[in-house]
């Protein structure tokens, strides 16, 4: 398997650069406003090498402001109950391959919930938790995951359960699956109607402008620098790459993402 995953990296790194891009063209269009979104939270990304919340978090909130007019007039208290599953996620005490579970399904639970527009987005966050801040897994290791999560039936996000397995086998898989699934739940299925009712307010499309552009044209852009950054380790890894951005840009026949990673696993495997 490591022969296998050897080349994947660079391939990787060519399939988040083009999500940025699309995202990018199809969400930020031709707003200047967006674009600078974009680029600030992509530099501080790739400054920083991991993705900054309270970011996000002023893109948001700049987003609600600027597109939906003025400041808004808080009317109703701030309800402390949407925080109490996060709270009580700490309690938990049970540990498996050095890390604590309870820990792990608090950050895949803050993954799922401040990712916006793309299952690539949740890279950066992962990136950020799991190599730098707990030290988990690799720079290797996240990239495997994120190959196999482009492979795997299913949405891209899937790579979590991949990463919860390597840090506690079964139990760490089935942890950071319900962690990361739950919120996309209880923020948009469970309320669905309510959103349906304000879809179109000029604030909430405001939000989610911001969070758009930040989230996922932006922190998908600077994953992919920093990705690159780990992977691109020779003139191989750099053939491999241009070849991928070449083979998803060109028109005439769509080669699709997981069959991209097989052939650069294959590459891999001759390679190495």
């Amino acid at each position: 398997m490591e022969t296998v995953f050897f080349r994947v990296g660079p391939a990787v790194m060519a399939i988040i650069a083009i999500a940025a891009y699309k995202l990018a063209r199809s969400t930020n269009k031709r707003d200047p406003v967006l674009w600078a979104i974009a680029v600030i939270v992509c530099a501080a990304t790739v400054a920083t090498g991991a993705e900054i919340i309270w970011l996000f978090i002023a893109a948001c909130l700049f987003g609600t402001i600027y597109y939906g007019g003025r400041i808004p007039r808080i009317r109703t208290r701030l309800s402390s109950v949407a925080l109490l599953p996060l709270a009580s996620v700490k309690g938990f005490a049970w540990f498996a391959a050095g890390a604590s579970l309870g820990t792990m399904a608090l950050f895949f639970v803050e993954a799922s919930a401040f990712t916006f527009g793309s299952s690539l987005a949740v890279v950066p966050f992962l990136h950020q938790g799991l190599v730098e801040t707990h030290h988990w897994l690799t720079e290797q290791q996240l990239t495997d995951a994120v190959a196999i999560g482009l492979i795997s039936p299913g949405p891209v996000v899937i790579m979590g359960t991949f990463a919860g397995y390597l840090v506690a086998r079964v139990v760490g898989a089935a942890v950071a699956t319900v962690a990361l699934f739950t919120p996309t739940y209880l923020f948009v299925v469970v309320p669905g109607r309510l959103f349906r009712r304000f879809e179109k307010h000029p604030r909430v499309v405001g939000f989610v402008k911001g969070a758009t552009a930040a989230a996922a044209a932006g922190a998908i852009a600077g994953a992919a620098i920093v990705v690159g950054e780990q992977t691109i380790s020779g003139w191989l890894s750099a053939a491999i790459g241009i070849v991928a951005l070449v083979l998803l840009l060109q028109r005439w026949a769509k080669v699709p993402e997981p069959a991209l990673v097989v052939l650069a696993a294959g590459a891999g495997l001759l390679l190495h």
